[in-house]
């Protein structure tokens, strides 16, 4: 995620209950990793960088074949004997999606069952504008596929082992989006206002169903009740 004032961006996601990850020095630039456990989020002090998807394969080089077998147009393409190993392409919906060799930062601290302010993270919202062709995509690199009425209206489900994603129609999520679930928005939104965010509600009913606030780079965070 992009923020540029780093220091900020640290202070709001630890004010929150994130871990603040050890980081190393594979960057040139300054960056610094919060965790609950389960979502790693890196906060990156560029300007142009957008909200990206990174994943890690290592040996990446040994496994390039297969990437270009899926006819990917690599954005980025950064390999050889001295330098740190990355790939990097857009899903169909124009998404930005990177592959690096190895993290760039310490295992967590935090245990998967940890839990937030924020509550449970559930999934990665992206907007797919053809939703046939971003599923193929995610399907092509062994995500597990599964159409659904979401909570942002109809969607596709693409689960892994360690992270879901939500394709969504760009009218409802317009940019990569992070989301929680909480059973209790009061304490939730409590919580981000006392670290400076502005958070406004979705109602159902006269009912709270749902919380969204930007973190610190612009990044949209939302929470939905957990039933």
């Amino acid at each position: 995620m992009p923020a540029q004032d780093l220091r900020a961006a640290c202070d709001f996601y630890a004010g929150l209950g994130f871990s603040l990850a050890e980081v190393g020095e594979t960057r040139r630039h300054p960056y610094a990793v919060a965790t609950d456990g389960r979502l790693c989020i890196g906060m990156h002090g560029l300007a142009d960088l957008e909200p990206t998807l990174c994943f890690v394969r290592p040996d990446l080089i040994a496994h390039l074949d297969r990437f270009e077998a899926l006819g990917l147009t690599l954005e980025l393409r950064r390999l050889g004997a001295d330098v740190f190993n990355e790939i990097g392409w857009r899903d169909p919906g124009g998404n930005p999606v990177r592959l690096v060799e190895a993290r760039t930062f310490s295992p967590s601290p935090a245990p998967p069952e940890h839990r937030t302010a924020c509550g449970y993270f559930r999934e990665i919202a992206l907007p797919a504008g053809d939703l046939a062709a971003s599923r193929a995509h995610w399907e092509s690199i062994g995500f597990v596929a599964l159409d659904e009425d979401g909570p942002f209206g109809p969607c596709t489900i693409c689960t892994s082992d360690t992270l879901t994603l939500g394709l969504y129609d760009p009218r409802r999520i317009a940019r990569p989006t992070v989301i929680f679930e909480s059973d209790d928005l009061g304490r939730v939104s409590a919580a981000l206002t006392g670290r400076g965010a502005g958070v406004s509600a979705d109602t159902e009913d006269g009912k709270i169903v749902g919380l969204r606030c930007d973190a610190p780079g612009g990044t949209p965070i939302r929470i939905l009740r957990a039933d």
